[in-house]
């Protein structure tokens, strides 16, 4: 446990940002596990905006989420063929 004053408030910081970057990603596992199970336009519109969500948050790298977003293209592209 830290002694220093600083050293506590660091430490609530850490919890309360780890607990708030958890919540974002169970909300993009969320998403794209619902677009896999559907997919569809709207499933796909909704788990691309989460991990622009993420970008945003700086809680993935531009590139990371860019190319999870083109590999759930290619699975609606897929899908939309298959119909």
């Amino acid at each position: 446990m830290p002694i220093i004053k600083s050293a506590k408030k660091a430490a609530r910081q850490a919890e309360k940002r780890t607990a708030h970057n958890a919540e974002i990603k169970k909300d993009i596992k969320t998403a794209v596990k619902a677009f896999k199970a559907k997919p569809t336009a709207e499933g796909f519109a909704k788990a691309q905006s989460e991990y622009d969500k993420a970008v945003k948050k700086d809680l993935l790298k531009k590139n990371t989420a860019n190319r999870r977003k083109a590999k759930l293209h290619a699975l609606l592209k897929a899908a939309s063929k298959k119909k």
